[in-house]
C-alpha cells in the first residue's frame, strides 16, 4: 500500500493510493496515519478503495503524523564520507533531528535566518511498525512498517562550525521534507536496492543506490534498537549518496527561490521551493 496524509499542516487526514494512481479519501475510518495504526496496519488491507471517494490533494502531508523520534544517520555511504573529508565510520553515526523539522513533501524549505551554507540531502527513510527493543539483525525488518522519501536539509555552518553536535543545524524549521508516502514494506521487495536522484533547478547533483550504503536498514535497525527502544512512528533516516552542495567544486548551496526535486524508485518524489526564512 502507499499511505499519505492530505489537507492543511496540523489537520491531515489519511489517504490510499489505489493502482491506478488515485488517491482515495478513507478518513471517514480512519482520520489519521499515526503510531496506533501503524503498529497494525491489516484493517487497511481489508477496505475496499472502490467504495471511498478520489480527491485531488491540495496539499500532501508528511506521510507520517506525530512522530516520536526523528533519529538520523550519519556518513553512511563511503563516497558520502569522501566528499565530505572524513572517515568512514566503524559503527553507525547517529544523532537526531527535531520533529519540528517536519514537513511536507512539497512544502517551501524556508533559509534560516544568518544561513550561509543550506544544503540538500536525499535519504531513504525507514518508519516503524512494532515496537523494537534489542532485536536481531535477522529480525529487523519485522519491525518495519514501511518506508518514504526524505529530504535531510542541511545548514553547514550551523553544523559543523559551531561547536557541539549536529543537531544544530539540521532542526531548522521545514528542514525534514517527508513523503509523498509511506509505503508499506511488503511493496519494498529488497529496501537495499533502490536508486535515488535529487536535482535543483533541473541539475542533477545525486545519483545512487541503497546499495552503496555502509550500514543497511536492517543492521540500523537492530543497531539503534540497543541503544533506546524503537516505536511505532519512529522514523529513521539512512544517509545520503554523494553529491551534496559541500561536496561541490568549488561548494554550492541553496539560495532563496531556487527548485529541488528528489526522489527513490518506488517510493515517489518531492518538490520543494526554497524561501527565505
Amino acid at each position: 500500500m502507499k499511505l499519505a496524509r492530505l489537507g492543511a499542516p496540523g489537520e491531515e487526514t489519511l489517504a490510499i493510493v489505489d493502482q491506478n494512481g488515485h488517491y482515495r479519501d478513507v478518513s471517514s475510518v480512519f482520520g489519521d496515519l499515526g503510531a496506533d495504526l501503524l503498529a497494525d496496519l491489516s484493517p487497511l488491507l481489508a477496505l475496499d478503495l472502490n467504495t471511498f471517494p478520489i480527491v485531488r490533494p491540495e496539499r500532501i502531508g508528511p506521510c507520517v503524523g506525530d512522530v516520536g523520534k526523528f533519529i538520523c544517520v550519519g556518513l553512511n555511504y563511503s563516497d558520502h564520507a569522501a566528499e565530505a573529508g572524513m572517515p568512514v565510520p566503524d559503527e553507525p553515526i547517529l544523532f537526531m533531528k527535531a520533529t519540528s523539522a517536519i514537513c511536507g513533501p512539497n512544502d517551501d524549505v524556508v533559509i534560516p535566518r544568518r544561513s550561509q551554507k543550506t544544503d540538500w540531502e536525499v535519504e531513504l527513510g525507514v518508519v516503524i511498525g512494532k515496537m523494537a527493543q534489542y532485536v536481531d539483525e535477522a529480525d529487523a525488518l519485522d519491525h518495519v512498517a514501511g518506508y518514504c522519501v526524505i529530504n535531510d536539509v542541511s545548514e553547514r555552518a550551523f553544523q559543523l562550525e559551531h561547536g557541539g553536535q549536529w543537531v544544530k543545524g539540521k532542526s531548522a524549521d521545514t528542514f525534514g521534507p517527508m513523503g509523498p508516502w509511506l509505503v508499506t514494506r511488503d511493496e519494498v521487495s529488497d529496501p537495499q536496492n533502490l536508486t535515488m536522484w535529487l536535482e535543483v533547478d533541473g541539475h542533477r547533483y545525486q545519483s545512487g543506490s541503497t546499495r552503496t550504503m555502509i550500514f543497511g536498514v536492517a543492521r540500523l535497525v537492530s543497531y539503534i534498537s540497543q541503544f533506546m527502544s524503537l516505536q511505532p512512528g519512529d522514523v529513521i533516516s539512512t544517509g545520503t549518496p554523494p553529491g551534496v552542495g559541500m561536496g561541490q567544486k568549488p561548494p554550492v548551496f541553496l539560495q532563496p527561490q531556487q527548485r529541488v526535486e528528489l526522489g527513490i524508485e518506488g517510493l515517489g518524489m518531492q518538490r520543494q521551493v526554497t524561501v527565505a526564512g
